[in-house]
């Protein structure tokens, strides 16, 4: 199943399909030439936003959590690319501890992590849990849904290595994005940690990322001949702010008004027929907290209290005191009256698929990564690597190819946005 695209294909997003269908060759020969000076994250999945005029990410995350939705069809492909990841840190690799995050009530993302396991496990690895709950003395075994059950087994160190009980790994992969700062346990140890531990939260800003995808945008629109708008959203940013003492409202509503205005100069440039809206969101952090929709400024002034505490607090009760104010996207991709949106996952530099983000309490102009959302996966029919040049540019395996080549775009903003925060580097 592929979801309805409510508005039709025309204009200037299907032109870009056609740009880049067109292109194929060019496009793939620049992404070949960015990988040599650019190292891949080992893992990445993009949210995108496809609007019937606009296709851009909306969010990166470098500890992706949703493997158990890829179409399994597709595994292969993620093993294949895993491979390719893992020989390029330690080509000799027996063993790897995978770390995941602390929350072990959550089936849904435990399930992730069999996948993410198993997946790792055809590479030819031995695979291990290992735990960062502070309480946690002993193996824990948790049962999953499928039937199957997780060993999730504390972390221990030895001098500057870490491991589990009678188990030392070459490497270390993170499923952990260490909202609440480097646990002692991680830091300072000689294994390589994949992501690096500057990929997390703690160090992490999106509009360091969205920076390096505008500078990425820009110069990949430039060669296919393309606006980079189409691809690339506004945003703006405020630091000092607290929601609840009503600091920073200012910032807010000035930078809340200006990205308003140059959306609407470019929805009057294309005769887009649509209300420009802003997402305002927790400049670090994830899970989907933090965020709020506006498409008039005053409205943040207009917070009560209960939306000044939701939008006070991030994951692991973080402050939320630095936000990007965004430009919306909406997204008129549809399933049985439900909105969606694509999730494009990559391992090293390969696309390995996606799934459809589906929500039936949420509008087209909302975010969709919500808590207590109603959460349909739908797997892609395609791999987001097979375009056919020879069929409609909006047909599904192109389609898909389009994601992918805008999702690759995010990762490599990514890891430039790595190589700029890298302490080795400063």
């Amino acid at each position: 199943m592929v979801p309805h695209l409510t508005t039709a294909l025309t204009g200037p997003l299907l032109d870009m399909e056609r740009l880049i269908l067109g292109a194929t060759p060019q496009i793939e020969r620049w992404f070949r030439n960015q990988w040599q000076e650019h190292a891949a994250p080992f893992y990445t999945s993009v949210d995108l936003r496809n609007s019937g005029f606009k296709l851009a990410p909306v969010d990166t995350n470098l500890f992706p959590g949703g493997f158990n939705n890829l179409n399994p069809d597709f595994i292969p492909l993620a093993v294949q690319a895993a491979m390719s990841a893992v020989e390029k840190i330690c080509p000799d690799a027996q063993r790897l501890l995978l770390i995941p995050e602390n929350h072990t009530r959550n089936l849904f993302y435990l399930q992730n992590v069999a996948q993410l396991a198993s997946i790792l496990q055809q590479t030819g690895m031995e695979v291990r849990l290992g735990s960062l709950i502070p309480e946690l003395t002993g193996p824990l075994k948790v049962d999953l849904p499928d039937g199957a059950s997780l060993l999730l087994e504390p972390v221990v160190r030895h001098g500057n290595r870490i491991g589990v009980a009678g188990f030392n790994p070459c490497a270390i992969l993170l499923n952990n994005d260490l909202s609440g700062g480097i646990p002692a346990l991680l830091q300072n140890i000689e294994q390589s940690l994949l992501p690096p531990l500057h990929a997390g939260w703690h160090v992490r800003r999106k509009s360091r990322h969205f920076a390096a995808y505008n500078q990425v945008a820009t110069e990949f629109a430039a060669l296919i001949g393309l606006d980079p708008w189409f691809i690339n959203p506004y945003f703006s940013t405020c630091g000092r702010v607290n929601f609840q003492e009503r600091q920073g409202e200012e910032c807010l509503e000035k930078n809340a008004a200006i990205v308003l205005e140059k959306i609407r100069k470019k929805y009057a440039e294309y005769r887009i027929d649509a209300e420009p809206f802003v997402i305002a969101k927790a400049d670090a952090g994830t899970y989907g907290m933090g965020i709020m929709t506006v498409k008039d400024p005053s409205e943040v002034r207009e917070l009560n209290r209960k939306q000044r505490n939701k939008m006070a607090v991030g994951k692991e009760g973080q402050q939320i005191s630095e936000v990007i104010i965004q430009e919306g996207v909406h997204t008129f991709e549809s399933i049985n009256d439900a909105v969606a949106e694509p999730v494009v996952y990559m391992v090293d530099h390969f696309v390995v698929g996606g799934f459809y983000r589906v929500h039936t309490g949420r509008g087209p102009d909302e975010n969709l990564n919500a808590p207590g959302m109603h959460f349909v996966p739908l797997a892609f029919a395609t791999p987001c690597c097979t375009p056919n040049r020879s069929a409609n540019p909006d047909s599904t395996p192109n389609r898909f190819y389009t994601y992918g080549v805008v999702a690759r775009l995010a990762m490599l903003a990514a890891s430039i946005e790595l190589e700029q925060t890298d302490p080795d580097n400063q």
